[in-house]
């Protein structure tokens, strides 16, 4: 055949020609279709948002005039805003008939899909139940304070002859307990002052029974030896006096009986007796100096003060606390709230645009003053905001626990939310915003540590956000908003191939996130093979998420699941490889994946990155803020990692579980029984009354634990 034959005319179709136009036609139409799709989705979300505006109108039309609390949802079921008001449908019903236009209470409102109201008796019951449910639910438009630590108290244990101890948790009524105390170094220092000063017993009770001897703190002159009778029970019971009337603020009275005490040894020549005492006054009298104390300035009832100062400023808010007991400040300590730019920006425009709730304290119209009427100015605006931290931190912090009589603030509290907290305490508060002498004095020291420590906070911030920036430039990645940029690392640990475990550590918001930490239990995997550990912890954390993502779930899903922006696993090449193949077969992005791999020598500050997209290792400088990042977020996964590891370790070695299995038994006190008895086995030989002994162990608790183990 001639070379002419084989070539088609010009007017002749290729073959390839009818089947790339039909390729084409099937992409418009593909297209067509998709974007088809898209407008019937967002005809049916406006739809179902105008669905949506009218059911929450109706519900708020049948609104009862009585006092409660209510809550605002957006379409994904996240509470908004938890509020609480005197009259229900005069308060919720303002928020709807007003044009808020583009405010960010416009925004909020905006947002509403949803509402939930619960009807109270009193205006204290919703108080309380308000800040119950802002702590529980954490809404994005509410000042929200988190205090996960208790605080400590000085607990004197009823004895024959007392002891004085640490104590943090919930208090009873069985034994005696001071403060509470700023922190734990508070405490320490007061119960070394008082071995020093009245020689209190510290030790367990199981030590002071089998005593023979006197021990060290007795040589040291920190103890009277009751254990071994070296003081009688009368006298011993009149240190515990004097120990409670120093605790309560009566220091003169106790060093004027001291004073009495060393001159009557003196008169019958008890000169070392005497020397004894006059060494105690001269300790209480170095306190009382230390404490520069002005009694005329201390009324009756006056003892206990707390001083609050608040500043607002960079967005963030720090309101100091500093405690006063028995006319001895104790120290300060700063709360730092979240919410703080969007609480307060709804707040001040819920004042200038909603009618307000003039008996409600809680709500910030309740805050108008006659000043209220004029020009609102950047000042008045930061006094405001200013105002609403300090009572939301009151409202949050006093109703777990009991306040004292006085409280000393910078700014003005509104009289009604005192008188809320009064009748649910039961606790009669007074505040007091302009005070003199000694409480003036206290209140500038408050004011100035709060200024010292929100400085100090901005200027972390700032480092941290500069540290996200760096890790952000150094990965050349496309990140909009640095707040929400969010690195998961997994780390490997075992011993041996013992008690394997993984962690996954969070970091977001330019820190590192605990609540979100994750360890996972590797198990059917040959020990020591930190490969099939990897791929298996990887798999189990992204699986779900992947299903989710690839096919674009419900909204109410994939609102709340996302991928982190970097996924960080300590190792080399082999690690990476093996996270690579779990995101391919679960196809997700690979170019998520950085290794850390550590350097030359396994030295800190030489690590280089891999990555699993092909691209060369990135060896950044031993200085780089970067770098300094990375380290910390995969230290942290290995600390938490290793520290998982070796408590499950123990527990197979120690059989430990055997006492959580028990009901009533949970890491506390099993800690406490391991401690005393020195782990299972002595916990197993000891007998119900041993057991008894145990700090929150009860009689029945003992028994039930025996029969357990025998």
């Amino acid at each position: 055949m001639s070379a002419e034959s084989e070539t088609p005319s010009p007017d002749e179709p290729t073959k390839a020609g009818p089947t790339a136009d039909a390729a084409r036609a099937d992409t418009e139409r593909a297209e067509a279709a998709r974007a088809d799709a898209i407008e019937a989705d967002a005809q049916a979300a406006v739809r179902a948002a105008v669905a949506a505006r009218e059911r929450v109108l109706a519900e708020v039309a049948a609104l009862p005039g009585l006092p409660g609390v209510y809550r605002y949802f957006d379409v994904h079921g996240t509470v908004l805003y938890v509020g609480k008001a005197r009259d229900l449908k005069k308060r919720v019903s303002s928020y709807f008939q007003k044009d808020l236009g583009g405010t960010r209470i416009g925004v909020m409102v905006s947002r509403i899909a949803r509402l939930e109201t619960t009807v109270v008796r009193t205006e204290a019951e919703a108080l309380l139940l308000e800040n119950n449910l802002i702590k529980t639910l954490n809404p994005k438009f509410n000042i929200l304070f988190r205090d996960d630590k208790s605080y400590p108290y000085l607990k004197l244990v009823s004895h024959g002859f007392p002891r004085v101890a640490y104590y943090r948790g919930a208090v009873d009524r069985k034994h005696r307990y001071f403060g509470p105390y700023p922190g734990a170094w508070a405490v320490k220092e007061t119960i070394h002052l008082i071995q020093k000063v009245f020689r209190l017993r510290t030790c367990e009770d199981t030590v002071f029974n089998n005593r023979t001897r006197p021990c060290l703190l007795y040589q040291i002159h920190r103890c009277s030896g009751p254990c071994v009778g070296f003081i009688t029970p009368a006298d011993y019971a009149r240190d515990v006096r004097d120990t409670e009337r120093f605790l309560l603020g009566e220091q003169q009275q106790v060093v004027d009986e001291l004073q009495g005490q060393m001159m009557a040894h003196a008169e019958v020549f008890e000169y070392e007796k005497a020397a004894e005492l006059r060494n105690r006054i001269a300790a209480l009298a170095k306190v009382q100096h230390q404490q520069s104390m002005d009694e005329s300035s201390l009324s009756v009832g006056g003892r206990d003060v707390d001083i609050l100062a608040v500043k607002v400023a960079g967005g963030r808010a720090c309101v100091n606390l500093a405690m006063v007991r028995g006319g001895r400040h104790l120290g300060d300590r700063a709360f730092f709230p979240a919410h703080v730019e969007d609480a307060t920006a709804v707040l001040a425009e819920e004042a200038l645009a909603l009618d307000g709730d003039a008996d409600n304290p809680a709500e910030p119209a309740a805050l108008t003053t006659e000043n209220d009427a004029e020009p609102q100015t950047a000042q008045s605006l930061m006094q405001r905001a200013e105002r609403e931290v300090l009572q939301a931190f009151i409202a949050q912090h006093y109703l777990q626990g009991t306040p004292p009589p006085l409280l000393v603030t910078s700014l003005a509290v509104d009289k009604a939310l005192l008188q809320a907290l009064s009748a649910q305490t039961g606790v009669k508060l007074v505040a007091q915003h302009q005070p003199r002498e000694q409480r003036r004095i206290w209140l500038d020291m408050a004011i100035t540590g709060c200024e010292l420590a929100l400085a100090r906070l901005l200027a972390e911030e700032g480092s941290q956000r500069e540290r996200t920036r760096a890790l952000v430039d150094a990965l050349d990645l496309a990140v909009d908003d640095l707040d929400t940029f969010r690195v998961e690392c997994f780390d490997i640990s075992h011993t041996a191939g013992e008690a394997t475990q993984a962690s996954c550590v969070v970091f977001q918001d330019h820190k590192m996130q605990n609540a979100e930490y994750r360890r996972y239990n590797i198990e059917g995997i040959t020990g020591g093979d930190d490969y099939a550990a990897m791929r298996q912890v990887l798999t189990r954390r992204y699986a779900k998420l992947a299903e989710v993502v690839r096919t674009d779930g419900p909204p109410a899903a994939t609102a709340k699941v996302r991928l982190p922006d970097i996924v960080l696993v300590d190792g080399g090449k082999g690690q990476v490889s093996m996270a690579r193949e779990v995101f391919e077969s679960l196809g997700l992005d690979v170019n998520l994946i950085v290794g850390v791999e550590k350097g030359e020598g396994r030295k800190v500050g030489l690590e280089e990155l891999v990555f699993a997209d092909g691209r060369d290792k990135l060896t950044l400088p031993p200085d780089s803020a970067a770098l300094m990042l990375v380290a910390q977020i995969r230290d942290e996964a290995h600390r938490f990692a290793i520290t998982g590891m070796r408590a499950k370790r123990a527990s197979v070695r120690t059989g430990g579980s055997r006492l959580e299995d028990i009901p009533g038994v949970g890491p506390k006190k099993r800690a406490k029984l391991l401690q005393r008895f020195g782990g299972v086995r002595g916990v197993a030989n000891a007998g119900i009354d041993d057991l008894a002994t145990v700090e929150g162990i009860s009689r029945e608790l003992a028994e039930e634990i025996y029969r357990a183990l025998h």
